[in-house]
């Protein structure tokens, strides 16, 4: 449902309720909104505010007024000293609210998309080199350990000189880089192209 036909709604209901005279209600909301848009763009932007959220407070306060009060006799200026208030309201609340200090703020790493992202990203990866040839799946797989094995570690885990791990590990990651090719869109190119 569209925002003018959620005010049309709720404008009938307070003309079926007997709170609102009808024809005022569709009259009031069209010659009030360029005002309640202005005043609180105006006052929004002075204090670094968001307008929207101040639009919003004054129609919520029209809105209860006209379910208990009716209309109000001056609207320009009960809807300028609304802003205001409404303004002021927004103000002192941003100088009270202060965030917790004992809670860290949550990073891109605590978001679950990302995490499950990430995830997924790990097991195309151990799949990959579950499916590469016998040396490069060894390789590959003490290369990704936990413990982040240095290369004389690995070469002697494989029983091959620490000089050949360097070209092995390239000609695998190669294989590695053309199995993932048709699995996982390629990033984006960065820096010169060859």
């Amino acid at each position: 449902m569209s925002r003018d036909a959620r005010w049309k709604a709720l404008l009938e209901l307070l003309v079926e309720q007997g709170r609102l005279a009808p024809g005022t209600a569709g009259a009031l909301v069209r010659d009030l909104r360029p005002l309640v848009a202005a005043e609180a763009s105006a006052e929004a932007h002075g204090d670094a505010l968001d307008s929207g959220d101040l639009e919003q407070s004054v129609w919520v306060r029209l809105l209860e007024r006209l379910g208990t009060e009716g209309p109000p006799p001056d609207a320009a200026g009960w809807v300028a000293g609304a802003v205001r208030e409404e303004a002021r309201r927004a103000r002192h609340r941003a100088q009270r609210e202060r965030p917790y200090p004992a809670e860290p703020a949550a990073g891109p790493a605590a978001c679950p998309e990302r995490a499950a992202l990430v995830a997924e990203r790990r097991r195309t990866l151990r799949a990959a080199v579950a499916r590469a040839p016998v040396h490069c799946r060894r390789l590959l797989t003490a290369m990704l350990a936990p413990e982040d094995p240095t290369y004389r570690e690995i070469a002697g885990e494989l029983g091959i000189s620490q000089g050949s791990l360097g070209p092995m590990r390239s000609r695998c990651l190669g294989c590695l880089r053309r199995m993932l090719a048709t699995e996982v869109a390629a990033p984006e190119l960065r820096g010169m192209e060859r």
